[in-house]
């Protein structure tokens, strides 16, 4: 379980203010509010890259502060921009660069390689540069390098951003089969129709836990919506 207790944090401002959540294993969460209202930070503080400035976070019990290395090994985190994240010239040394950080022996290394690859996809693109990749492939080529690690929770930082319709498509199978297989799968986004699929969709805005339920609940009210910076989603519109 990721455990968020009264997590608070500022750059002179506030961005994040005593926020409490829980998400268990297998959960398929979706964190929704518009940009600046702390998506990205949260994510940050779940995998240790930043310090709450009050507050604590734990992950199956564990510090990221205290325990980076094994929290980073049960959660991952795809970046907004698939390019930022993307550190190898060769598609399969990019699934394997994390399994080595893992100390993992290269008999082991080899088949978590070629099952990321195979899983995602990727198979035919094993030896090619990941720039000639097109925005949805390489968004898989990230979920496959994470996926390889086994990790109980992948956080997916506004994952269709930088997608064409076809490429968010792929990415959306990808989540709908990574959360089949128990992942626990946590969707960034700031489009409410994004969050229809979720089992839970929280919403935050101005820094603040605003909302936290069922989509037919929260994402309900195209006024509520309209006051937390978002747009209703199609389907509420037809209900109104």
């Amino acid at each position: 379980m990721i455990e968020l207790k009264e997590v608070s944090l500022s750059y002179g401002q506030p961005v994040l203010r005593r926020i409490s959540l829980e998400i268990g294993e297998g959960e398929r969460i979706a964190i929704l509010g518009p940009n600046g209202s702390g998506k990205t930070t949260l994510a940050l503080c779940i995998v240790g890259l930043l310090r709450p400035s009050e507050g604590r976070v734990l992950v199956d019990g564990l510090s990221p502060l205290r325990d980076p290395y094994e929290v980073r090994r049960r959660v991952g985190l795809a970046f907004q921009n698939p390019d930022s994240q993307i550190v190898s010239a060769v598609v399969e040394r990019e699934v394997a660069f994390g399994l080595e950080n893992l100390g993992l022996p290269p008999s082991e290394m080899k088949v978590r390689v070629s099952e990321a690859l195979e899983r995602f996809g990727l198979s035919g693109y094993r030896l090619h540069p990941p720039h000639k990749l097109s925005g949805g492939e390489k968004a898989r080529l990230v979920l496959a390098s994470l996926w390889a690690m086994r990790p109980r929770y992948l956080i997916l930082d506004e994952p269709t951003s930088f997608l064409d319709p076809e490429g968010r498509k792929e990415v959306e199978r990808a989540a709908d089969e990574l959360s089949e297989e128990g992942i626990s799968v946590i969707w960034i986004t700031q489009r409410p129709e994004e969050a229809l699929k979720a089992e839970r969709v929280v919403v935050l805005f101005r820094g603040e836990l605003v909302a936290d339920g069922p989509p037919s609940e929260v994402l309900d009210d195209p006024e509520r919506l309209t006051r937390w910076g978002l747009r209703a989603p199609f389907p509420v519109f037809l209900n109104h």
